[in-house]
Formats: structure tokens, sequence, C-alpha cells
């Protein structure tokens, strides 16, 4: 006997499908084991599968991300996708939604067509730049900077573009994301471009990284004395962000669109568990 879950899979940061970054999504009744989540993330084989459960008293939801090799604490784009799914699949009528994650409490927000993530400031601080990073990206930077993840700074948005990095000298540097960004060509439309590599977590290349931009927003903020900027993350597949800076909050906006619905077919020994992961950050 099997039973199903049911299966989304989203472009976020989308101007269409085949563009922006693909998420899948699961709505669970209650948690599955860690296990089967990894397992259905690897099936998925998608830089991230997001998983999330209503919580009691219609208090929003918990949700939680895993790649294709474990558990992330913070990821942007299957976070939108999720939002994406709760509002227009699961016709939610409210205009925010609240979940509760690893990284703490997070909002998306309805504005027209675009959502909106409420997400945590990550100021970077300066690191030298080193022979690691010049061979991990293929160029030498002029900067970097650093919280959790690498931001390193190039002369102009052709050489990010134009990047051909070495995925394994990555595994060499002790960061989650490794950022490539410049500021943007004048008249291109956008303040500042960006490339986001993560061999660590089975991701060579991130197409759309929400959560990069917690990092990226304050620095550009900072570095074009405004708080609200455009960007654009120059992957193959591309996708635009609108960015603010929020006092210790960043606001992400971006589009998203459906690629499929479908459902996962479970053997029925898989029974429901309460267990909750630890990850890293995506």
């Amino acid at each position: 006997m099997q039973r199903t879950l049911a299966l989304y899979q989203v472009d976020a940061f989308a101007e269409g499908v085949f563009t922006g970054n693909p998420a899948a999504v699961v709505p669970l009744e209650a948690w599955l084991p860690d296990e089967l989540l990894l397992a259905i993330a690897e099936e998925n084989n998608l830089s991230e599968t997001a998983f999330f459960v209503p919580l009691p008293q219609g208090r929003g939801f918990h949700l939680r991300w895993f790649t294709p090799t474990f558990e992330i604490d913070l990821c942007g784009h299957a976070t939108l996708a999720t939002a994406w799914v709760i509002f227009n699949e699961l016709g939610f009528k409210g205009e925010r939604l609240r979940f509760e994650s690893q990284s703490g409490e997070l909002h998306v927000d309805r504005n027209g067509e675009l959502l909106v993530l409420d997400f945590p400031s990550w100021p970077p601080q300066p690191v030298p730049v080193t022979p690691a990073m010049a061979r991990a990206f293929g160029a030498t930077p002029l900067e970097a900077h650093a919280g959790r993840d690498l931001l390193c700074v190039f002369e102009n948005e052709d050489t990010v573009r134009g990047l051909a990095p070495d995925h394994a000298a990555f595994h060499q540097l002790p960061y989650v994301c490794n950022i490539a960004s410049a500021q943007g060509k004048p008249g291109a439309g956008f303040d500042f471009v960006s490339r986001v590599f993560c061999p660590e977590v089975g991701v060579p290349e991130d197409p759309v990284t929400g959560s990069a931009h917690s990092l990226l927003t304050p620095f550009w903020a900072a570095r074009l004395g405004k708080t609200r900027l455009s960007a654009f993350q120059a992957s193959r597949r591309g996708g635009r962000l609108n960015c603010e800076l929020a006092g210790e909050r960043v606001r992400i906006a971006g589009r998203a669109t459906l690629y499929l619905r479908g459902h996962i077919c479970l053997p029925d020994e898989f029974r429901l568990s309460a267990k909750q992961g630890q990850g890293e950050t995506l």
C-alpha cells in the first residue's frame, strides 16, 4: 500500500519558467523522519527542497530546507517558492505569512505580483584576499569580506559574468557560499550583480540565492549610499531581486512561477515523526 505527498516545483526570483532558481515544495501535516526528508530532497536533486507544517492556532508554519546532501538553516528562494504555493495553491487569504525556522521568525508579504522576504541582515567584515580565493574564483578579487559566507568584489560586471571558477578549490575556503559581486554597469538597470558558488553543500553554482542578499544588501547599501537596491544574479538562468535595507533586516522581493505539480509515492511503512534537525546556511 502506498500513500502520497503533494509536490510542487516553483521557479523563484523568476520572470517565467526556466528562469530564476527552481525549488521543490512539499506540504506536510506533521514531520516525517529526517532521513526520509533528506531522501526526498536527494531524489528531487534541486538545490533545495522545502518542507512545511502548519503551526497550532493558525500561528503560521514551521519551515525547513534540505539540499540533496543535508539540511540547511536558511534559504531564500525556497522560502519564496513555499510562500507562492501557500498563497496560490493552498488558498491562503492573508497578505503576510509567518514562518518559524532555524533562523528565527521569518515573514513573506504579498505585494501584487511580488513576494517580499523579511530576512536578517548580515553585514560582512573585511578579510584579506588570499591566493586560495583567486584560485577558486579564477580571478583575483579587488577586496574580500566575510560573515558566514564569503563576498569577493571584482572590478566590474563583465569580470563577474566571465568568471570560470575552479569548483573543487572552493572546498579549501571555510564558507558555505562564495559570492562574486560587482557594481552594475551604468544604465543596465542593476545596482549590483553577483554569482554564488556553494560546492560545499552540493550546489556548484546556485542560480539565484536569496540568503546571499542578506549579506549583499547591507554591503552595497553602505558602498552606494542608498537603502533600496536592484540586483541581478548572473547565473545561466539569471534572476532579479529588489532589495531594501531596513535596520537589522533586509527585504528581498521577487516573482515566482509554477513549473509543475504532482505527487510523491511513499511506502506505507514511513510513519509520521516529530523529529527536527540541525543545518548549515545557504
